[in-house]
């Protein structure tokens, strides 16, 4: 707590005053480019990965980058969405999975989650993902079937969101766009979904350095 202390010490020194205008330009409002769904990992920061700057991003973050389906759970999850796509105008909707994911690992191994019972509730919100791939990818090895429950659960994301009324209303008329990423910590690739391809690629069209089974999943 002591470097997080000294740091918001720092911050407040050092940093903010040579950005008075910026900041003071953030108070007048809010305009962000784009809605962001991600996980609560300590590890992904979405305006390093992006390299934007406070206020271009609207950030929704809960255990497991999960988007509950309209009716399944209200909340700040549907009520987050809802304010980005209703009072912010925000044209582009970003659901960021992540490598080293502790909710895949639950969904993969959910004996591991008995002393977690929130954790597990929560959870059974993506038990599409888990049905997708012990139907389609049981086989695989692990390394793989991981990588393959990332990529699905990002699609089941989109899925759901498509399910809210605000978001089904601006997508009918073209006003809004969803767009699929996975970040892999290590190496800090970026897949993005690709519709026509059914597959994840790498967002700078490198060949991916991770496995991208082919997905035919409506997202």
């Amino acid at each position: 707590m002591r470097d997080i202390v000294e740091g918001a010490s720092h911050f407040q020194q050092a940093i903010a005053p040579e950005a008075r205008e910026f900041f003071g330009n953030l108070a007048a409002g809010q305009a962000p480019k784009a809605l962001f769904v991600t996980c609560s990992d300590s590890r992904i920061n979405p305006f390093l990965i992006t390299d934007t700057n406070p206020g271009d991003l609207f950030i929704m973050r809960n255990a497991g980058h999960i988007v509950p389906p309209y009716g399944a759970a209200k909340g700040g999850a549907e009520a987050t969405v809802e304010f980005a796509v209703v009072a912010l105008g925000v044209e582009d909707i970003i659901v960021c999975g992540h490598s080293h994911c502790g909710a895949i690992r639950g969904l993969m191994n959910p004996e591991a989650l008995e002393q977690m019972p929130a954790v597990r509730q929560w959870l059974s919100l993506a038990e599409p993902t888990r049905a997708i791939v012990a139907e389609n990818f049981a086989d695989l090895p692990e390394r793989e079937r991981t990588e393959a429950m990332t990529q699905v659960h990002v699609l089941t994301q989109m899925a759901n969101l498509r399910t809210l009324p605000p978001v089904a209303a601006r997508l009918a008329k073209g006003k809004l766009r969803l767009h699929g990423w996975v970040y892999h910590i290590g190496s800090s690739e970026i897949l993005v979904w690709n519709r026509e391809a059914h597959r994840f690629g790498r967002i700078d069209g490198g060949e991916p350095l991770h496995f991208c089974p082919e997905l035919r999943l409506e997202a």
